[in-house]
């Protein structure tokens, strides 16, 4: 028989309960204590060094971006210094630079001499410069910008020495750089807008158009040049041409402020269409262009505003002006004044002008005054003629001069000998350069727009020959008549109006004397208006 097998369950039973077995089993949990905290610390490791590599990774991308930055700052800072390389350049850069376009090559390879006579022009030595670029012109006859140098030099020398046979000289050398072969475009630019200029000067106005028409053909879209036409044109009173001109560089760019303003005023002026020439009239003000908000367009648009019903929108412009400093006060609008302060006030007393024993003379003369005015104005010849500002709203107003701009009208005063004669011992009156002596005469149903005159340099006398009833005058803020044999005395430059509600002529002599403040020195040097 087999042999009985053993009771392995038995005996796991009795090891696991007897006393040798327990000792083992705590060996077996304190081992598998152990292990257990192998493995934490196991864990803890691995997430402090991946920590810790997550640190340096991120301290390692840090630099890297740093590395990478500092080229780029290098670069700003190689482009500051590249940028600022030029500017100082540009503190020594030479007169005449041969990489713009007035210098043709041949100019280039002249540059040094061509450089050292511009310096004496700049510095002021006009002779010395004249000398160096005469040279330079026999040297090298063919140098545009040589031939360029001595038309200006020549331009300075003129207005130094106030010569207009130098300047001739000068509009000529201009005219020979424009014919010089290989002459820039741009240098022949610069040329002929000189010359057109200098021949505006000498009132040559027909020839400095020619010089500009010749000069738009090559620059057909030069916008200022066809303004600059047009200013030529109305200088030389031919409007509809400059009309025309100003109405292609609307068209071309619709807000050009400077063509805008002077077709405006164009409008309002020849053609009397206010409503039409507000919005042009404004909107060139507005565009703030040079030449564009000049003292005439905010008179004229606040003329118009008047003439259409709307005298506040005309005191507003007035107002604008005289805050720009355009014109004294919104009531004093005058546009040719002394420059220095003058007394200002629209009414003044015989006392305050210092001219009463010449005041005091006209009124004891009026009768002679008179009648010789009424000599004049009974013959059918005449003398006569229509005011020709466009002043009047309605009616007939006409003057017979005798003193223009200080000069004695002879042929007038032939038929008004003895008032002439009064009149050439007043030489504060005869001697002024900014006023008239004259007669004028009003009929009924006239009235005179409210206008300023164009100066502050004068006072104006009106003394009254024939005085009907319900004529008026009024000067700013206040109105007043006049009297027969009597003398008023007005700052014309202050806004002034005039009805004739009566049934026969008014009659009244006008005198114009030099403001009191004046010095003889100002008196002599003002230009004539």
């Amino acid at each position: 028989m087999a042999p009985p097998r053993k009771r392995l369950t038995v005996d796991k039973k009795k090891d696991a309960d007897s006393p040798e077995t327990k000792p083992k089993r705590k060996d077996s949990r304190k081992a598998s204590g152990i292990s257990q905290f192998k493995w934490i610390f196991i864990v803890f490791v691995t997430v402090l060094l991946a920590v810790a590599a997550f640190f340096v990774l991120t301290s390692l991308n840090k630099q890297d971006s740093t590395l990478n930055q500092k080229p780029e700052k290098q670069t700003v800072v190689e482009e500051r210094e590249t940028s600022e390389k030029p500017k100082k350049k540009a503190k020594k850069k030479k007169l005449v630079d041969p990489l713009t376009s007035i210098t043709n090559n041949f100019d280039k390879s002249i540059l040094k001499e061509l450089n050292k006579a511009q310096s004496f022009l700049d510095k002021g030595q006009i002779k010395d410069a004249l000398k160096k670029f005469e040279g330079l012109v026999n040297k090298y006859p063919k140098s545009p910008l040589a031939m360029y140098g001595k038309a200006q030099s020549l331009d300075k020398l003129s207005e130094m020495r106030q010569s207009n046979e130098i300047l001739q000289q000068s509009i000529h050398a201009y005219g020979n750089v424009i014919d010089l072969p290989d002459c820039p475009l741009q240098l022949k630019h610069q040329a002929m807008r000189r010359q057109a200029d200098r021949l505006s000067f000498l009132g040559k106005i027909g020839q400095a158009i020619s010089t500009l028409k010749k000069l738009l053909n090559l620059f057909p879209h030069d916008l200022k040049l066809m303004n600059e036409i047009g200013v030529q044109y109305l200088l030389s009173g031919r409007n509809r041409d400059a009309e025309n001109i100003y109405n292609k560089v609307v068209n071309m760019d619709p807000s050009n402020g400077f063509a805008k303003s002077h077709l405006g005023f164009i409008i309002k002026t020849d053609h009397l269409r206010y409503k039409e020439a507000i919005p042009l009239l404004r909107e060139g003000i507005a565009s703030g262009e040079t030449g564009a908000d000049d003292g005439r367009f905010y008179f004229h648009l606040g003329d118009a505003f008047t003439r259409i019903g709307k005298p506040d929108e005309a005191y507003k412009v007035y107002e604008e002006a005289a805050k720009k400093g355009i014109f004294m006060s919104a009531l004093q609008r005058s546009l040719y004044n002394a420059d220095t302060p003058l007394t200002a006030r629209p009414w003044w007393a015989p006392e305050q002008t210092g001219y009463l024993e010449a005041i005091r003379k006209l009124e004891g003369n009026w009768k002679v005054i008179r009648d010789e005015g009424l000599e004049v104005l009974d013959q059918k010849s005449g003398g006569f003629i229509p005011e020709e500002e466009n002043l009047r709203q309605q009616g007939d107003w006409k003057q017979f001069t005798l003193y223009q701009r200080g000069r004695k009208n002879t042929a007038a005063c032939r038929k008004t000998p003895r008032t002439c004669a009064i009149v050439d011992s007043i030489a504060d009156a005869a001697s002024c350069k900014r006023g008239q002596i004259k007669y004028s005469v009003m009929l009924p149903g006239t009235h005179v727009w409210p206008h300023t005159g164009p100066t502050n340099c004068r006072l104006r006398l009106h003394l009254g020959l024939v005085i009907p009833k319900n004529v008026a005058i009024r000067v700013g803020h206040e109105t007043r008549t006049w009297k027969e044999g009597k003398a008023i005395i007005i700052d014309d430059s202050f806004d002034h109006e005039v009805w004739h509600n009566g049934s026969t002529f008014r009659l009244i002599f006008i005198v114009d004397f030099w403001h009191p403040d004046l010095t003889p020195r100002q008196r002599a040097t003002l230009a004539p208006i």
